[in-house]
């Protein structure tokens, strides 16, 4: 597992991003579970993620910030980087940032392939 902590902040708001490589679903799940045994990461407003496999349909889930996933999955078929899962997580400062949120999920995705 590979993590980069506090890619961002914007007005309150931090951001982290994590990956590793997967291969099922349920190898996947247990990524996010192991991920989720950090208390900070439990507590986190929000896990993004997505993994595309070289068999089978590719996963993903927005845990409440929409759309996210789907960014996550767009930038990782881009990169063509399958057999691995790409998890943002945001811990929620208090204030909307809007579309900038999308902007920020791009932005940890790309810190991470580009430093994996």
């Amino acid at each position: 597992m590979k993590q980069f902590d506090r890619v961002i902040s914007d007005r309150g708001s931090r951001y982290a991003v994590s990956g590793g490589p997967v291969a099922t679903r349920d190898a996947a799940l247990g990524f996010l579970k192991d991920l989720k045994r950090a208390r900070k990461f439990a507590k986190a407003t929000h896990n993004t993620w997505a993994v595309l496999f070289s068999e089978g349909p590719p996963l993903k889930n927005d845990d409440g910030e929409g759309g996210a996933g789907q960014i996550i999955l767009q930038m990782l078929e881009r990169d063509a980087l399958t057999d691995h899962i790409i998890v943002v997580t945001r811990w929620y400062g208090g204030k909307h940032l809007g579309g900038d949120r999308f902007r920020h999920v791009q932005s940890c995705v790309r810190h991470y392939l580009d430093n994996r």
